[in-house]
């Protein structure tokens, strides 16, 4: 399968920021999320093949905005030995008055990636820029990823999103929603047209003193991929573009 995460990693739409340890009087905090869910989705198409998924990730940050981390991650592709995904990040966040920027840098890896060609073809970087405002209960975030060779060797692809999350007041809901659109230079060598995605989310968190934070969340996916033209360009015919329904269980400290 031609598609890979590029961005952090997407538990839930509405995921709430993570907690945050202390590393002593350094000024860097660590924070961490593991979750499983019933798919694993990334710009509304599908990394498992509808399967299981189980992910992880962790992050080190200092004070003065400056933050690493990482990802990992169960995926399986059609026609292909890629067992898991690996990212790795870096970037720099500020603030600007109300309006929070996050711009920073991505790679993507697929050990063990064999569909006939060199393994490392797969592996690609991104740039990215995010930024997010709050207004009351609504958070209104945007986004670009840029990468000069995207995954598989594609060529060009840059990334466009934006949502919103909206904390209900009810029942401590949160209400997320998010529409993506994504540019891919050599379409036939990716498998797909250029593409919307579209998503929605309703979630909850449950605090454990001393423990964490427990996250539920039921997530709605769909983009505007043909059947016909779902990673066509593996001669394979696959049904991992489609509209479904995921549920995910996230902890995070």
């Amino acid at each position: 399968m031609r598609r890979a995460l590029a961005g952090l990693l997407l538990l839930a739409l509405a995921l709430p920021a993570r907690a945050q340890v202390a590393l002593g009087e350094s000024g860097w905090t660590l924070s961490g999320t593991g979750s499983f869910g019933s798919d694993y989705v990334s710009r509304g198409i599908s990394q498992t093949m509808g399967r299981m998924a189980y992910q992880a990730s962790a992050e080190l940050a200092h004070e003065s905005g400056v933050y690493i981390g990482g990802f990992i991650g169960n995926v399986r592709f059609a026609g292909t030995d890629a067992r898991e995904e690996i990212d790795l990040l870096a970037g720099f966040r500020f603030a600007w008055g109300d309006t929070n920027f996050d711009i920073g840098g991505i790679g993507t890896f697929y050990p063990n990636y064999s569909a006939g060609r060199a393994s490392d073809a797969v592996d690609y970087g991104e740039a990215y820029l995010r930024v997010n405002r709050a207004f009351g209960p609504v958070k209104l975030m945007a986004s670009i990823n840029v990468s000069p060779n995207y995954f598989d060797a594609t060529g060009l692809g840059v990334y466009v999103e934006g949502g919103a999350d909206w904390d209900t007041g009810l029942w401590g809901l949160t209400l997320g929603a998010r529409l993506g659109y994504q540019f891919i230079e050599k379409n036939p060598r990716y498998g797909t047209p250029d593409y919307t995605w579209w998503g929605l989310a309703l979630s909850r968190d449950f605090a454990v003193d001393g423990v964490g934070t427990f996250t539920a969340s039921v997530n709605y996916f769909d983009t505007t991929i043909p059947r016909t033209q779902c990673l066509s360009g593996q001669g394979v015919q696959q049904d991992v573009c489609t509209a479904r329904v995921i549920a995910t269980l996230a902890f995070r400290f």
